[in-house]
């Protein structure tokens, strides 16, 4: 009896934690589509800005290429414009 005494206060019995419920299939998908539209977008403002800059670098490439500007071509197609139209009302 004498040992009893001597062992000390008991410890707390361990919760058993519920098991998680399964995630349905239903629940899968929509994860799975939450996740591509944030992965789409992170995409898209990377991707967009790169595409544009280098659209406005193949232009300007472009134009250096041939020797010309953007307000040359512009006053070229004026010309061409203001032909087509003294054409057209003879």
């Amino acid at each position: 009896m004498s040992g009893e005494l001597n062992e000390g206060p008991l410890a707390p019995a361990a919760t058993v934690t519920p098991p998680s419920p399964k995630v349905t299939r239903r629940e899968r998908r929509r994860q799975r589509r939450r996740r591509r539209k944030i992965g789409e977008e992170i995409l898209a403002w990377i991707l967009v800005p790169v595409i544009v800059l280098c659209c406005y670098w193949a232009i300007n490439a472009g134009f250096t290429f041939f020797g010309t500007t953007p307000s040359a071509v512009f006053d070229q197609l004026k010309q061409v414009k203001t032909a087509l139209e003294k054409r057209e009302s003879r």
